[in-house]
Parts: C-alpha cells; structure tokens; sequence
C-alpha cells in the first residue's frame, strides 16, 4: 500500500489525474426495477429498497463492474466505490443500518477487481477511492425552522457511522478515502475524527481526499462557510487533495475553483455537475462544452485532478480527459505560517496580523448579565450578548459557562447550536473556555469552524496533557496553554517562561502539534493589590510575551484581560484606563490576541493625562508608592462610565437654543437629531427658507470660517454637509409649498464630469463645499456630452459651469465645451478641474476658445473664493483681468519653453535606445503563461497592498501615510478620517459591498523597433496583436537614452524568447447600488468615501496581483519578500506600465488590451468613448519583467515622431494628435 501511495503521489506531481463521473446518474441508464434490488437475503426485506443505489453491491454487482470499467476505459485514473449513502444514517431509512460494514466491504472489492484488471492490462497506474458520503442529517443545521437549536444527528452517532464504513472500505482494498459532497462541515470533521481514529488503530494511513459543495452563487456551502473557512475547518486532516464538487456547473464554480486553489497548500480536485440542471431536473451539459471549462481551469493552473459529478457519463469524462493530456498540472503554493481559524468565514492571524480581540462578555464567570440570561433559560437575549460582542469588534468569542448551579455541558451544547443559526455571530471563530475537559469536547462537537480551545496545561502531568493536545488536534482546534504545570501558576518570569518552553517542546516534537496552532498565556494577574510581591505582574507578563515571540518559533500569545484591573472592580473608567495601557505595552512586546469586551478598551492618547502616567507607573512597576498615587485619584472617575458610555451621554449641548443646536451638529457632523431639531426652528421662522438662511447658514459659515482656517479639514467638512442636506431635504416640501420666483441662492453652479470620464470623486467634494456656502448645485454627474451641459445651464439659469476630468481625452472634450459655449453665446464663467487638468493647459487650450471667464480651480478648497469672486459685483471685473493676464502670462511661458525645449529627430532618438546586452541575458518563462481570469477575488487580500497616501490627497490632506497622522496641522482630522475609512472598509470586506475581479495574461513576446509583437504560442509565427510605444525625444546628457517601453523587450533579431504580460483589475463591481443607498440618505461623505475606498481596493489589487505575478505566475521573482513601504517605492523588478500614463500615454491602446484579453466579458470592465474604465474603480496595463525596465515620462515628442506612430498604428495624423494632445511639442496644424 505504501508504495502505492508513493506512485499516486508521483504521478500528482507529473500530470493532471482524472477522476471518474457519476455513478448515479450511469445507474439510472439501466432502468432498474425493485426486484435488481433484492436478492435472496432481501426477499422478504419490509421496506421498499430501489433507488438504494449502495445495494447494488450485493445484488447487481454486475451493473456495478460494467460502470467501473467503462470509466476506466475513458480514461479515469481513480474511480470511486458505489458507496456515497453506505452508512448507518442514510441506510436507516432502508432498515439496513446494520449491512453498513459489509456494503462498503463488497463494492470496495468490485471496484478494486476491476480496477487492477484495467491496469493490468492497459499498463496504467489505477487507483480506487473510497466514496463517503455525506449522510441525509446536518450536525450543524437544524432540520426545524422553529427551533434552531434542534439536531436530528449528534457528532457521535456521525462518527461511528463514519467509522464503521471507513473500515469496510479500507478491508475492501481501497486506495485512498473520498470524504465528498460536504455541505456541513462539522459532518466532515465528524468523519476526520472517525478516520484519525481508524489509522491510529490500524497503524496505517491511507491518503484522504476532500471535497465540498458550494451550494450556489453565493460561494458558500449549504452550512454557511465560505470556500476559505471550509479549508481553514479541515486542513488538519493533511488530506492528499481538497476542492469542489457537485452542486454547480464548472462555468457556475469557477470563483471558488480560483479560490480553493489559492489558499489550499495541498493538490486540488474538482469534479463539477455537467452544468445545471434543466427544469425536468436533468443534466444536458455536452461533454465537448464541459470539457472546454474543465481545460481552461488546467490552463490557468488551478487543479490537479478532475472529473464529473452529477450528469456526467464515460465519454464526459473521456472528453475531458484528452482535453488536460498534456497540460502541467497546478503548483502547491507556498503560504506563509499563520494561525488559520474560522467561524463561517476565515480568520488567520500572521506576523503581520493587526492585535485580535476576542469576545469576553459571553462568559457566566465574567459577565453577571449573561450569567443570569442563561441561568434563566433566555437564550435568545443571550445571543444579543455575543452579537453586541461581535459588532463591537470581537474576531473571535470566548464562551465559557463554568458556574456550579449549571449544567455546563448542557448549556454549552445548547448555546453553540444557537449560535450556529446566527450568520452574524457564527461568522467568527469560538474560543471554548472550561476548566472541565468533558464541557470543552461537548463544545468542540458542535461547531464547524476551526475553534479555539482555552485551555489545557500540563497542570495534571504530561500524559493528561498529550492525550488532550491530541484529541484537539483531532478535532481540528488550536489551544490555549496556560503557564501551569505540575508546581502550579507560573507568577514569575522565569517561571513563565520554563513552563510554556517544556510545554512548546511537548507539543511539537512529541505530538507533532503545529506550532502556529499554539497559543500561550502567560497569566495575566491582578496589579497595585497592596502586595509588594504583585507590583510586577505586568513587567514579567510582557517580557514573558517577548521571550516566546523571540524564541518559540510561529507560537501566538494571548492572555485574559480583566484579571488585571480586578483590585478597582467597580471603577470602570480606572480600569478600561489600565487594560488600555497594559495592551499598549504588551501589543508593543507581540501580544497577538487577549480576552477583552471589544466595546470597552479605551485609546491610548484619548486617556486623561494624569491617570495614563498613575496606571503606566502601575503597570510597567516603575516607582514603589505606584498604587498609593493610583488610589489618590481613583475616586475622582468612579461613576463616570467608560469611554463609550460618556461619549455617548455627553448631550449637554441639547440644552442650548436651536440655533446654536444646529451650529453644533453641523461643526461636529452629528445628524442624530437635525430632523427634530430643524422643525422646532421651522416653528420659531415665518417662512422654512429663513430657516436655511438663518441658522442652518449661520452653522456652515462657521463651518466655512473653521475650513478657511485650517481649523476643520474637508472630511469634516464634508460630514457638515451630510446634515445640512438632510436638514435642507426636510425643508424642501414645505418650502417648494411656499415658492416665489424671486428665491435664489448664492449663486447656481452647473457641474458635470464631461462626456468620456466616470471619475467623479472631485467633483463631488467641489460640489459639497459649495452647498456649504449656499451655493446651489446642480450635478449632472458623469458621462455629460456638451449639449446637455449648455442646456441645463440655460435651462436652470446657471450663473457658471464648472467641468471635470481625470484622463487625458477628457481635456479635449473640455476646449470642445468652451467651443460650444462661444459659439452659442454664452457669458458666464467656466470652471476646470480634474487631475489631469493644470493652470497651463487651461490657459494654452481652453481659455483661447471662449470669450468669458476660465478659471482653473485646484482642489476644492479653492472653489468657493473663485465661484465668489466671480458672482460678486464689485470683485468679479479686477478678478477676471487679473485671471486673464495671469494666464496670457502663462501662455507666453509655455511659447518660450515650446522653442527653447529641443527635440531630437525620431531616428536619432532611436539611436540613443536603452543599452541592454541581449547577449547576458536570458528571458524568465512564465510559469504559467495564457490568459487567467480571478473573479470575486477576496477583498481581504488587497487590504495589506493599499497605499493610503493617495487616499489623503483625495480629501485634500497634504502629507504621507503614516506620518499623516501626526501632523501638527491635520493630524487630528488625518486620524479621524482614517478611523471612518477603516470601519467603512470592513463593512465593505465583511458585507461584500464590492466585488473584485481581474484578467491577467502572460504571452510570448519580441520587439521590433519601437513596437511589441505579442505571438500566440511558443512557435511565434502567429502575431496576436502588435503594441506601440512612443519615445523620449527630449535632448539627454551625455549618458542618459532616450527611453522607450519596447526597449526593455528583447529584439526580435537577437532570438531570444521573450514574453510580456497584460491585465486589467476593478474592486468596484457593485458600488452603485450603495451610492444611491447613500445619496438617498443625502450622506455625500459616505458615498465620497466608499469611490475613494474602491480606488485605493483598486490599486491594491494592482498591486497585489503584479507581486503575485512576479513570485507565482511568471514566477521570475519565487524569493521576493517586500513590504508594504517597499512595494509601494517600486523596489521590486519589473513594471506594470499603464496606458494613459506617463510611460505609454496613448489611451488607445487600451483597446488592444481590452481585445488580447477580452477584459469586457472576462473581467466585467468597459471602455467609454474616451476610453475610461467603468467601474472606475479600475486599473489596467502591461507588465514587463527585465530587471532594467524603470517607470518614465515620454514628455513632449516631435511631429516626425507623432507621423510615424499614426503610420504604425494605421490612424490618421489629426487622430494620432488628438490623443496624444497633452504630449505635442509643437502646435497642430488646424
């Protein structure tokens, strides 16, 4: 057996195996009939026994031979036994409960028959799995919608059934065991348990294969897990292979086939349903159809074996097999070492892990509230305690109902099964805490995720204490260990740190524990009790933490909070005071998790400071009267509450007059009361417009004298005007009752982003700080074609329009609005902004079209002192002569630089070409090459790769990330903003508000002059497409090239194989249903943060997915390790130019990338007329991989240089100027 396990393996490694169809769906073929069901055992059997298809064994193992043997004949490699129901539970149904063992026993031996004799003759490796099913009953799922905490199935009475049927199987001869179809997963980790059991038994281990069922498009199983927390619940089981099967079509299952393949660190199999069934419930998928879905999941390297499930035949899987003969099969990705938990979805704590906090409050030993809920039987209420727990920021809950007049098991089974029916809750990991073994394996029996367990210790010995580490890992859990042993607590460092070394050494040399499923506590004790011996507690626990981080490799730590502040029980400010300090101190030293109540730790810099340096002189023990001055000024907090409660009760400003009630709420963007608060004023005005124009105006003009000073910044702002426009919103209908003709604001400012553009974000924020200062503002939104522009403005009376843009056609759509305006005779202002918008463009190419006023506005800061000036009779004259001088300054600036810049011909640019020796160089080959398509990538991976300083800027906050957050000016609006935009961003992780997806491909490449051509294979005869780049033509010192992206591909004439990759990436799939959500809400701040939140998921994924290129898909770069800081200042090889950009600025060529990749219907991203990407959200571009190739600027190019580009690319020279306008060292011709 062993060298046959050794055979499959190598045989893994070499190709892709096939697996073989469905067995049901064959036995349906022959239309069997009650009496093939029977044989002379079953004659007189009571209960009617066809479609009991694991019967077939016993009495038709003839059909059974004849299935097995044409699916080898197909070209299986491993064919499953006929024994998906062979188990007590499933057969119950039948009354055959009993003939479990000897079912599985007789269908394993057909199955193993047959198989030899095929590889006996055909000279082929073939191999048998044992098929388990995954019973007719759900450990974890109630089979009663009324009483949820219901089970018709313990985990005991799974496991022995799963137990008795393994053995059959294994006596039968099988191979390996198929743990397949698992839609609970707790079913599954029964069968683990059953299997762990039956290997330890026997001393032999046979190789297990995984698979699950995502249930529908929601990528979660029938029980609730996402693809990921599955992986998380099971890998303890070492399994050969894990995936997918059942349930969907491979078209339907491809996201969670990408998905297992990422995080699995094991061969993957999937064996999808010939696709979905049609309304008579049948399967018509065409084996050539399925098998095309089937190749390009090979293609693309996510699988290691495959076959069919429901509907599919032998020539479904012959199909399938020519189509991956040949293909390499998926490489077991390397991942990092991590603690990986999960509830319903996955929780993994590395090195680089943010501190996790974990639940206290539903614990009978710790919380007097749920002590009493559950000694009164109220279940419900007590699951409002967890829930409080998790939405208050608890990635994991410890639940514990250690207390002498309950039934602790009971209450503990009783609670989890609760739990599990509470998406919400159950999406986190459990910690299950008792000091009684028996209440901690009741626990473990009934969640499906991997838990925690809090705690075994070496208290009882070292054999108590291997046998429970065992059976945890045998259950699929990662523990706690207290520092305790045989002695007793450790309350010493030394001590400490002895105990949690044996026990590390115990655990992983003896037990063969993984190290990052271990997680110590050092015991966290009472402090500043008056007790000299306790003064350093703290001290030792926080060098005890820093001692295991140095010298127990991959070991987590973690400690139980509350212990610490007990001596001032009562005083809640003193003691959220100390945990606060105390975590900042031992977080500091690599405290990775601690017992908290998530909603009840204060901020460290927020602590008054006077008691932070009493509790920090307690804490780091570091005078000897620490607890006497502590004391001194206890008394002083008692009563007042935690942090929460008096943020919350601070409503001493509801005392004021409205007016001033309103100022309030709109300086501190406090929207709770504006509705109530807006009609008392309307009660106190003769008419609801005075309302607007009296208070609410009095408020933003503080608001606006706060910004002018620096003393507010534009995310406050911004919140402002959230309540002044649901405060406005209330007010419309009754003003709208009472309207006159004469009722005018400020001014009336049209706004639009123009036609081409879906980028908005800037716009929004101009147009909230206008409405601040009484501007109306009429947005049109994006996409705006100049038409509609010009007649709203007429329609609406508009006193200005202002136009926005971020790409660079953009800026040509907005000279041909100036146009339009002049010839149609208009005479108010036009604005222009946007980021690719600048002073010298608006004054060298728009502001000559138009006779009125052009003003370019920077940022939003900006805009209300322009749009003012220009409104006001008595400024707007000296304004607009000083505007216009300025900017014919400007253009007799640009005139003088235009003649002084020399411009090197084309030819002799080309001469001055990057000098890379081809000769020293061997192109990488990608690893994997071809066209990959990643949809529904997982949100939660590109957090790590965002770089936040862009993210600043977009709110018009000058600085970096992190020191941002530090500035003496806009540090304090910095933290805040980044507060809002951390807890928007897990609500978008956690909620799924956004999608994310990507194409990628690598392909053969070479280039030709200034050109790429990109092949269709390794032959290079077929030219898929041909990419141009443009040149620098600007005169260089002596030494320096003049750049070109084709010059860091290798020539075509050196022959040299060379590739080139493209992709093009969005996170903002789905945003537009929560902007309305939030427009609606009249809640622009928050619709402004979740655009400006989706750009930066944007880049991340960018960048995420060019690091994962460069280490995996190309593969030219295995070793790379960078950070955040490195990635971010391009340390790596390689570049990922975009075109619009500086290296490539031709849009245009986002339309050979759209068709080489087919972005539209692969990735859910489209061009505009302008070709902008919507979503916008989006990035897209070329990845080169020599390790000279740097990001440049083509800056300003000749006219011989912009001919030959259009010649190259077969467009006319107007066109080839038109979009490279921004780019022309010269001025077209007309």
């Amino acid at each position: 057996m062993t060298d046959r396990i050794a055979l499959l393996k190598a045989e893994l490694s070499r190709r892709i195996l096939v697996l073989d169809g469905a067995m049901g769906t064959m036995i349906q073929s022959y239309r069997l009939t009650e009496a093939d069901f029977r044989n002379q055992r079953l004659q007189h059997h009571e209960r009617d026994l066809k479609g009991n298809n694991d019967l077939l064994a016993l009495t038709r193992p003839d059909v059974l031979r004849d299935i097995h043997r044409a699916y080898l004949e197909a070209g299986a490699d491993i064919i499953c036994t006929n024994t998906f129901g062979a188990n007590p539970i499933s057969q119950a149904d039948y009354g055959l409960a009993d003939w479990t063992y000897e079912l599985n026993l007789e269908s394993a031996r057909i199955a193993r028959a047959v198989a030899d004799e095929v590889e006996r003759d055909s000279g082929r490796l073939r191999f048998v799995a044992g098929s388990i099913g995954p019973t007719t009953r759900t450990a974890s799922i109630s089979p009663d919608v009324s009483d949820p905490g219901f089970r018709n199935v313990t985990f005991d009475q799974l496991r022995e059934g799963y137990y008795e049927q393994a053995r059959g199987l294994l006596d039968g001869g099988c191979d390996l065991l198929l743990l397949e179809t698992i839609t609970d997963t707790l079913n599954a980790k029964a069968a683990i348990f059953a299997i762990e059991q039956l290997f330890e038994e026997r001393g032999q281990r046979v190789p297990l294969m995984i698979s699950g069922t995502i249930v529908d498009a929601s990528g979660r199983t029938l029980s609730g897990q996402t693809t990921e927390a599955f992986w998380n619940s099971i890998r303890h089981a070492r399994p050969l292979s894990v995936g997918l099967n059942c349930a969907l079509g491979a078209e339907q299952m491809r996201p969670f086939v990408q998905e297992i393949s990422r995080v699995a660190d094991t061969f993957v199999a999937v064996y999808p349903n010939a696709g979905l069934p049609n309304e008579m419930g049948e399967y018509d998928q065409s084996p050539a159809h399925m098998a095309r879905w089937i190749r390009n999941f090979a293609e693309d390297g996510l699988v290691n074996i495959v076959g069919g499930c429901c509907g599919t035949t032998p020539e479904h899987i012959r199909t399938m097999a020519e189509a991956v003969a040949g293909l390499p099969p998926r490489a077991i990705p390397e991942h990092p070492i991590e603690l990986r938990l999960s509830g319903l979805e996955p929780c993994n704590i590395g090195a680089d892990s943010l501190f996790v906090n974990i639940g206290e409050r539903t614990n009978v030993t710790g919380s007097a509230r749920f002590r009493r809920l559950i000694r009164d039987g109220l279940y419900a209420e007590a699951l409002a305690v967890a829930r409080e727990q998790v939405e208050n920021g608890a990635q994991v809950i410890d639940v514990n109902f250690d207390e002498g007049m309950l039934d602790s098991k009971q209450a503990m089974v009783t609670f989890l099964n609760l739990l599990a029916a509470e998406p919400d809750i159950a999406r986190v990991p459990i910690m299950i805490d008792s000091s009684k073994w028996e209440v901690i394996e009741a626990g473990l029996k009934c969640i499906q995720g991997k838990g925690i367990v809090n705690s075994i210790s070496l208290k009882e010995g070292e054999a108590a204490f291997i046998e429970q580490a065992r059976l945890c890992r045998r259950y699929g859990a990662a523990v706690v260990v207290m520092a305790f042993d045989e002695q007793g607590q450790a309350d010493t460092l030394e001590r400490r740190i002895e105990i949690c070394t044996r026990a590390y050494r115990i655990l992983t040399e003896q037990v063969g524990f993984p190290a990052e499923d271990i997680i110590f506590d050092p015991n966290i004790f009472a402090v500043a009790t008056g007790l000299e011996e306790h003064n350093n507690y703290a001290v030792d626990f926080i060098a005890a933490i820093r001692h295991i981080k140095a010298n127990l490799p991959h070991a987590r730590t973690s400690g139980g909070l509350s212990n610490l502040s007990f001596s001032f029980r009562g005083n809640e400010p003193v003691r959220e005071a100390m945990h606060s300090v105390f975590l900042y101190h031992a977080i500091k030293a690599g405290l990775d998790m601690a017992i908290v109540n998530a909603g009840q730790i204060g901020v460290y810099d927020q602590i008054d400071p006077e008691l932070r340096e009493r509790v920090e002189d307690v804490i780091l023990d570091r005078r000897p009267d620490a607890t006497e001055r502590l004391l001194e000024i206890a008394e002083r907090y008692r009563g007042q509450g935690g942090s929460e409660q008096r943020k919350s009760e601070d409503l001493s400003w509801r005392q004021l007059p409205v007016a001033k009630r309103l100022e309030h709420a709109l300086v501190n963007g406090i929207d709770q009361y504006v509705i109530e608060d807006t009609e008392e004023a309307r009660q106190q005005y003769a008419h609801p417009i005075e309302v607007i124009e009296g208070p609410l105006m009095d408020g933003m003009n503080v608001v606006g004298d706060l910004f002018g000073a620096g003393k507010m910044f534009l995310p406050q702002v911004v919140k402002s005007a959230r309540v002044m426009k649901k405060a406005v919103a209330y007010l419309t209908p009754f003003i709208e009752a009472l309207k006159t003709a004469d009722t005018r604001p400020n001014g009336r400012i049209v706004l639009a982003t123009v036609k081409g553009d879906v980028h908005d974000i800037g716009k929004n924020i101009v147009g909230v700080v206008l409405q601040c200062n009484n501007f109306e503002v009429i947005d049109l939104g994006v996409m705006v074609p100049a038409e509609k522009i010009l007649a709203t403005a007429r329609e609406h009376d508009a006193d200005m329009i202002g136009l926005s843009g971020l790409i660079t056609p953009s800026l040509d759509e907005m000279v041909n609005v100036a146009k339009e305006m002049e010839r149609q005779g208009f005479k108010i202002p036009l604005l222009i902004g946007g980021a690719t918008t600048s002073r010298v463009h608006t004054a060298v190419k728009i502001a000559p079209n138009y006779s009125g006023d052009v003003v370019y506005v920077k940022d939003a800061s900006r805009a209300v002192g322009v749009a003012s000036s220009l409104l006001s009779a008595s400024l707007r004259q000296e304004f607009s002569a000083q505007v216009r001088e300025e900017y014919e300054q400007v253009r007799q600036l640009h005139r003088n630089r235009q003649n002084r810049q020399k411009l090197l011909g084309i030819e002799e640019a080309r001469a001055n070409r990057v000098p890379i020796d081809w000769s020293a160089y061997q192109p990488p080959r990608p690893r994997q090459p071809g066209i990959h398509v990643l949809e529904d990538y997982p949100l939660e991976r590109l957090l790590e790769r965002i770089d936040w300083t862009p993210f600043f800027h977009a709110w018009e906050l000058a600085g970096s990330y992190p020191k941002i957050l530090d500035d003496e000016v806009v540090g304090d609006a910095a933290r805040k903003l980044f507060a809002e935009a951390q807890a928007m961003l897990e609500r978008i992780v956690s909620e799924r508000w956004l999608k994310a997806s990507a194409v990628f491909g690598l392909f053969p490449a070479n280039s030709i002059g200034d050109d790429i051509e990109v092949y269709a294979d390794e032959e290079r005869r077929q030219v898929l497409t041909v990419l141009h780049h443009l040149r620098q033509q600007n005169e260089k010192p002596a030494g320096r090239p003049n750049q070109c992206l084709a010059d860091f591909v290798a020539p075509k004439d050196s022959g040299l194989p060379d590739y080139i990759g493209a992709f093009a990436v969005t996170a903002g799939i789905g945003i537009d249903e929560h902007l309305a959500r939030l427009e609606a809400a009249h809640d622009d701040y928050g619709a402004i943060m979740l655009k400006a939140l989706a750009d930066r998921l944007a880049e991340a994924f960018a960048e995420h997915l060019h690091e994962r290129v460069r280490r995996e898909f190309w593969g030219y770069a295995p070793d790379e390790a960078l950070d955040n800081d490195a990635i971010i200042r391009e340390q790596y090889r390689g570049i990922r130019p975009a075109p619009g950009y500086p290296a490539c600025p031709d849009h245009t060529e986002k339309w050979l990338l759209w068709e080489l990749l087919d972005v539209e219907k692969r990735a859910g991203i489209r061009l505009t007329d302008s070709l902008a990407m919507v979503p916008t959200a989006a990035v897209s571009g070329w990845y080169i991989a020599h390790p000279e190739s740097r990001y440049f600027a083509v800056g300003r190019i000749g006219r011989d240089q912009v001919a030959d580009y259009a010649a190259r690319k077969g467009m006319s020279l107007q066109e080839a100027e038109r979009w490279l306008a921004p780019n022309l060292g010269y001025e077209p011709d007309e």
